[in-house]
């Protein structure tokens, strides 16, 4: 009875000093924490202010001037002749212009500033989406890597017990100093691999506490299931992975918005109308006020080549966007297809695999008893241990390269 209240005390202390990590609450921490989510947060902040700049180019703009001159001369005409003073003089007045009509050119630019929000807003999702499988990449590794080492710890385990046995038949007479040299160095390349393995993990769990902005335990447990993701390819994936895609939806939005920018500079030849109004109060040799209202109407003539260079330029700049946009969609659809005929070509390795590891461990047995009964030599049990140690291995590997390809299908989709 002591000794199963001292076996659950044990277990109970383990579970304190554990530390559960579920790959949700490491993408759902990273998002919070990393500091390119804090950028493009800004740059929303950002384009909201640059969308409020354009609209005020479309209110009412006042101005309040005021001017002092100590001395200043006036010329009075007196009896056919000018006499001059020299007085000081103050004068100060408000003005305000008002944009009546300018062929859409303003109002073209405010649509345009309004697409760069929208832009931002996607590059904030676009930048989530990648930071997730990014998370997905490194806990995924760890998991593979945590694996790896229970798997290189079962193998030291093995050929240490094989050296040790070797030692002991050596002794007897019954095996020659090959067999136990031979498993000595067996042993040793074991630890060599195993620390490489713990050294892999650490470093994978580095990466990801950074990410997260949080310290991971050594001892963590991780959630295994997430190495078996399943995909549902069917002929709508495509079409859905191209529509929600942040990258085409942004390449989208700078086609529109270069469109914007071209048909803006092309109004601008067209000139502007606008209201005018001022109020100047003016004290020099005389107190008086001025008043002025009137609407304006300008329209450049001559720029120097400036206007048309202008709208070439945001022509070319159209063109550029439309290109890039086909371009992207190209690379996609190539990203796309070549993933899902690696998770195809994944699922069939790991079906080999797990077929190879069954057989490694059946063949296992049969080799430990014949060695035991000296019918076999020591190099058929090392290959065997080779064998079933890169069996396992091997296995873990497919579906960690079939869960990535999944996770990026899914970063291709926009989803976190």
């Amino acid at each position: 009875m002591k000794k199963n209240l001292w076996f659950l005390l044990l277990i109970g202390v383990e579970l304190l000093h554990s530390e559960s990590l579920g790959l949700q609450e490491a993408i759902t921490q990273t998002i919070e924490n990393h500091p390119d989510v804090k950028t493009f947060m800004l740059r929303i902040q950002q384009a909201k202010e640059g969308y409020a700049i354009a609209k005020a180019d479309n209110r009412p703009q006042v101005n309040f001037s005021a001017t002092y001159n100590p001395t200043q001369t006036y010329v009075l005409p007196m009896n056919g002749s000018f006499n001059t003073v020299d007085e000081d003089g103050w004068n100060v007045g408000i003005t305000m212009r008002k944009k009546i009509w300018d062929f859409e050119k303003t109002s073209t630019l405010i649509k345009a500033s309004k697409v760069d929000e929208d832009i931002a807003q996607l590059s904030l999702e676009e930048v989530k989406s990648l930071l997730a499988y990014k998370v997905k990449s490194l806990y995924k590794l760890m998991l593979v890597q945590q694996d790896s080492i229970h798997v290189r710890e079962r193998d030291l385990e093995t050929k240490e017990a094989f050296y040790a046995q070797a030692e002991a038949l050596v002794k007897q007479g019954l095996k020659t100093k090959a067999d136990s040299y031979r498993f000595r160095s067996a042993v040793y390349v074991a630890k060599e691999r195993l620390s490489s393995a713990e050294t892999l993990f650490k470093k994978a769990k580095y990466s990801l506490s950074l990410y997260m902005g949080k310290t991971i335990s050594d001892e963590v447990k991780l959630n295994r299931s997430v190495l078996h993701n399943t995909l549902n390819v069917d002929l709508g994936l495509e079409e859905e992975i191209l529509t929600l895609n942040p990258k085409i939806q942004k390449d989208t939005l700078a086609v529109k918005k270069s469109q914007l920018l071209h048909h803006s500079t092309k109004q601008a030849n067209y000139g502007s109308i606008d209201v005018l109004s001022s109020r100047t109060h003016f004290d020099t040799l005389n107190s008086y006020n001025s008043s002025y209202v009137g609407v304006t109407y300008s329209v450049p003539i001559y720029s120097g080549g400036r206007m048309s260079a202008q709208e070439q330029e945001a022509k070319i700049g159209y063109q550029i966007a439309n290109e890039q946009h086909d371009s992207d969609l190209i690379a996609l659809k190539e990203e796309l297809h070549a993933l899902l005929m690696d998770i195809e070509q994944y699922q069939a390795t790991i079906e080999a695999r797990k077929s190879a590891l069954a057989s490694a461990k059946r063949a296992q047995e049969v080799i430990k008893a014949r060695y035991n009964e000296g019918l076999t030599t020591y190099m058929e049990v090392l290959d065997n241990t080779t064998e079933l140690l890169d069996a396992e291995l091997a296995l873990l590997q497919a579906y960690y390269s079939k869960s990535l390809a999944y996770d990026r299908v899914q970063y291709l989709k926009g989803a976190l």
